[in-house]
């Protein structure tokens, strides 16, 4: 009977052995852009559109982005209600947005994202800016975090 139990654990660690998934790394591999290399235009665009975003705090009025700007989910994601709770909490914590300060350039595999430092009247403020731009020259994201010295991307699947 011990024998027989012992086959069946064997099995089962056998039968249960981790698979190793192979995935493509090229995609994870984000490389910091030469300011030669940079596209100029698509640098002014991404600039804009966060800066569109972040003076909305300051006026309370956004101009709604276009399908020649953004990709459809930014445009849906990013809604007046949305952006006036957001500028809430931001206008209460940080003051009013002064500018977006160019940090880096970075690229992956399929966009480009810019790395803003955000600039407010408290100097409490410590945020940052990311704008996301993917190979058809549209913004496919805007994030908004905390501002870190060193620059890492979270990767989810």
């Amino acid at each position: 009977m011990k024998k027989a139990g012992l086959i069946i654990c064997l099995l089962l660690l056998i039968g249960c052995k981790s698979k190793t998934i192979s995935r493509d790394t090229e995609d994870l591999k984000i490389k910091k852009v030469a300011s030669t290399e940079i596209n100029s235009n698509q640098q002014k665009k991404a600039y804009e559109l966060g800066k569109r975003v972040l003076e909305t705090c300051n006026t309370s009025k956004f101009k709604p982005f276009n399908e020649t700007e953004v990709t459809k989910s930014v445009m849906d994601n990013t809604t007046e209600e949305r952006l006036t709770k957001t500028c809430q909490r931001f206008r209460q914590y940080y003051g009013s947005f002064i500018d977006l300060k160019l940090d880096g350039v970075y690229k992956t595999k399929n966009e480009v994202i810019y790395r803003y430092h955000a600039l407010y009247t408290k100097k409490v403020a410590n945020k940052e800016l990311r704008v996301f731009v993917d190979e058809n020259n549209l913004v496919s994201a805007i994030k908004s975090m905390d501002w870190d010295e060193k620059f890492d991307i979270k990767v989810t699947e």
